[in-house]
């Protein structure tokens, strides 16, 4: 019988089973421009704290949002009115070295790889896929079980 790998799948149907190429060209096309969620951890949000010198209650307050989806609340960053990340200085992210996990782990995102179609979707958002270097079955499964072992903040 065939074992369960990665997002729920038998090894031999595992989209990255053999690895995959990616390298941040740091083109912030996942920043900007765009809605979306970038939900964090307690620990996320202690490091943007950090990174910003400001304390883990006055970031939340200044920078996050509550986010119901599926009956679940969580804490997300707020977005611009332009749909920038609030982190966004222009220039790039303004706490790269300290972003949260969600951001670090792109694209290894279990949805990003529950199936070939759904990272060459991906791909085609994004000009780093399928370029530079091969990240590893093992790597991409490290950052999978970072996600679980660093549960998202809820209200």
């Amino acid at each position: 019988p065939s074992r369960l790998r990665g997002p729920l799948m038998p090894e031999s149907d595992l989209v990255y089973r053999d690895g995959l190429r990616f390298s941040c060209t740091r083109c912030s096309r996942c920043c900007r421009h765009t809605p979306g969620y970038v939900f964090l951890s307690a620990r996320d949000l202690g490091r943007v704290a950090r990174a910003l010198g400001i304390d883990t209650a006055e970031a939340r307050r200044r920078y996050c949002r509550s986010v119901r989806i599926g009956g679940v609340t969580r804490v997300s960053l707020q977005e611009k009115p332009n749909l920038d990340c609030i982190l966004w200085d222009g220039e790039g992210c303004s706490v790269y070295a300290a972003r949260p996990l969600q951001c670090r782990s792109f694209p290894f995102w279990s949805s990003n790889l529950a199936s070939r179609e759904s990272w060459e979707e991906q791909a085609a958002a994004c000009p780093g896929i399928g370029k530079g270097r091969r990240h590893g079955r093992a790597r991409i499964q490290r950052w999978l079980a970072r996600r679980i072992a660093e549960p998202l903040m809820g209200e």
